[in-house]
């Protein structure tokens, strides 16, 4: 590890909590350069839906470098994007009958989120952008600015600029409507909230803390962004591409975004987002918003490669519903075992996790996990949250076998703090 203590900047993040040099992956285990197994419960942060290094997408990708074809392609027409697009659209999009066109921005979720709040304000002539609660929409300046957790709202990163918060769904406790207070706010001329021209969520907060918005919640929201002419958009980076059973978080809710937000998994393993537009806010002209790397092929190449095989039918919709009853009894389990300590289990699909009132519980649980050569990680705006997120396509004894060192962690730490219930 010397080379990377000596020479990486102090800003390397996870390389702290996996203090280890990794070296190979496949499905859902890593191999470090000493050979070492972990299974990953991290799934590179939801980039990962597919596990390390599937198959044809791996294969796919090694024929399309070794007969040359376009690496590099900006924004220009290329077979790779071409194929990708005949599938999404036919794989994707049809079989819901949305009507979306694709932006290509820059290939993090980032970037498609700045493209979102650019497009929108450009749209309705309004500059504000209403986020919620618990909020998180990447890491550059624009993005920063729509996410809610107090450590990057410090001015070193810039995070300001025509952003109002609103509660998210029970924020503000079971007893209150937090759709209410936000109607409140357009509704009142002394409220202080300018009209904003979108609304940006998340329907589960993977940084946030796995916050879950319900379906009718979801469902009110996407009415009272009509009623107020404000545009929808999701952000679907993280729990999108499956991660909670349907191929988009919001289907369940039946509503239909005027933008949706897609990168991570959408890539494969490879840097990728797309942003998706109704066709009638499409307003951009030629080149107005650009990106060097707007066009990755290997993106497009593996991106096919798994719609195809994953998306042609609902086998994986079932398969993340089945798995995720497997760590909902898992954390259920703890839940019954130290009820005073665990304060919920929660999450949907395949992001799911189990929340601690002990100061720095979670933290120590990831720590010992990785001990145990578990991978995971914490999530929460104090990063009390021990978030279980694996890759949809984990399969059964290796997902058994990490919720059983995820379980033996959770005790060790337990009993290091003295906590029996």
């Amino acid at each position: 590890m010397d080379i990377f203590n000596d020479h990486e900047s102090e800003v390397r993040g996870y390389i702290r909590s996996f203090p280890t040099v990794f070296d190979k992956a496949v499905g859902s285990e890593l191999f470090d350069d000493k050979g070492q197994r972990y299974i990953d419960f991290f799934a590179g942060a939801g980039t990962l839906n597919y596990g390390h290094n599937p198959d044809v997408a791996v294969d796919a990708q090694i024929e399309y470098l070794k007969d040359r074809r376009i690496a590099h392609g900006l924004d220009k027409a290329t077979v790779a994007k071409q194929e990708f697009m005949v599938s999404f659209v036919e794989k994707i999009l049809e079989p819901r009958n949305y009507n979306y066109k694709l932006q290509f921005t820059g290939p993090t979720g980032t970037n498609c989120t700045e493209a979102a709040m650019k497009l929108a304000r450009q749209v309705k002539g309004r500059p504000n952008i209403v986020a919620f609660t618990n909020a998180y929409h990447g890491h550059t300046m624009g993005a920063l600015s729509a996410t809610g957790n107090e450590a990057y709202r410090d001015d070193s990163y810039g995070a300001r600029g025509a952003i109002s918060f609103m509660p998210f769904d029970g924020f503000l406790g079971d007893d209150i409507d937090t759709l209410h207070v936000f109607r409140r706010f357009l509704e009142d001329k002394g409220s202080g909230l300018e009209l904003p021209a979108a609304v940006m969520i998340e329907t589960v907060q993977g940084e946030g803390g796995l916050n879950v918005a319900s379906k009718d919640w979801l469902q009110r929201l996407s009415a009272l962004c009509k009623e107020f002419d404000i545009l929808l958009i999701i952000d679907d980076i993280q729990v999108g591409n499956g991660r909670t059973g349907k191929f988009f978080s919001f289907e369940e809710a039946g509503i239909e975004p005027d933008m949706v937000c897609l990168s991570k998994s959408i890539g494969g393993g490879n840097p990728m987002a797309v942003l998706l537009i109704k066709p009638e806010i499409d307003a951009w002209s030629p080149g107005e918003h650009t990106g060097t790397f707007r066009g990755n092929s290997l993106a497009f190449v593996a991106a096919k490669q798994l719609i195809d095989k994953y998306w042609s039918d609902d086998t994986l919709t079932h398969e993340v519903k089945r798995k995720s009853d497997i760590i909902f009894d898992s954390l259920y389990e703890l839940q019954k075992e130290f009820p005073k300590l665990v304060k919920d289990v929660r999450g949907r699909g395949l992001v799911l996790g189990i929340e601690t009132n002990h100061p720095d519980f979670a933290g120590d649980v990831s720590a010992q996990a990785f001990e145990n050569k578990l991978i995971s990680e914490t999530c929460g705006a104090t990063g009390q949250v021990n978030k279980i997120f694996v890759a949809l396509t984990i399969e059964d004894e290796i997902l058994k076998e990490g919720l059983d060192i995820f379980k033996q962690s959770f005790r060790e730490v337990a009993a290091k703090h003295n906590i029996t219930e």
